[in-house]
């Protein structure tokens, strides 16, 4: 195994692209469904509908990340069903990360005042057309520092997936540690490698959130 740093950089790097994988396909689930389960939350008629959203993301913020990995993938399979390490780690902290946004957006959604909805009906658009053109646009601006602290968490939350040997920089780390014990210089370049990814998509936000004059 690789013993020198320049090695141990490259190893940790093609982790490095598995990390940015799995978290760019959670990332997308975790927003798309988190958006749709929140319009339901806050628009549904149906109470029913409300009670079961509302038990769903609770049950999945209650639960820790891990747990549901180790579901998706190992208690799966017992029953036939089989997922990749990569293709588990991306689900699970999928649905967790749809659990997290829900309620984000739920939330953004209930602090636009109700005569915005009623207002853009009555000049002639479609619901739809007001969800796209109204409604959205100022639960982005709301929920941005939300957005932020959650995409800088769903980076650091790829290092579960190394339980589960989906081949992301933790599980190279751990690797390199067992074959070759240069232990602080292995974990030291794992932490960069972190810190470098995570740091330039927070200081992305402050800045979108300066630029909209978003109030923390």
């Amino acid at each position: 195994m690789a013993t020198t740093l320049p090695d141990i950089l490259l190893t940790l790097l093609a982790g490095a692209a598995t990390a940015a994988q799995i978290a760019a396909g959670a990332g997308l689930l975790a927003l798309s469904l988190g958006l749709v389960l929140a319009l339901f939350d806050v628009f549904s008629p149906m109470a029913w509908v409300r009670w079961a959203i509302g038990a769903w993301v609770e049950w999945m913020r209650n639960v820790p990340a891990l747990a549901h990995l180790f579901v998706l993938y190992f208690g799966l399979a017992s029953m036939g069903l089989r997922f990749s390490a990569i293709g588990a780690a991306i689900v699970g902290l999928g649905l967790v990360g749809a659990a997290v946004l829900c309620d984000v957006f739920a939330a953004g959604l209930r602090a636009l005042h109700a005569g915005q909805r009623e207002a853009a009906l009555a000049v002639g658009l479609t619901p739809a057309q007001a969800l796209r053109h109204v409604l959205l646009p100022q639960v982005f601006r709301v929920t941005l520092p939300s957005l932020g602290n959650y995409t800088t968490q769903l980076i650091k939350d790829t290092s579960i997936a190394s339980a589960i040997a989906a081949p992301e920089i933790m599980f190279y780390a751990r690797n390199l540690v067992t074959s070759s014990f240069q232990t602080p210089l292995i974990y030291a370049c794992a932490v960069l490698l972190y810190a470098s990814a995570v740091l330039p998509v927070g200081w992305a936000f402050h800045r979108m959130e300066r630029r909209l004059g978003v109030v923390r």
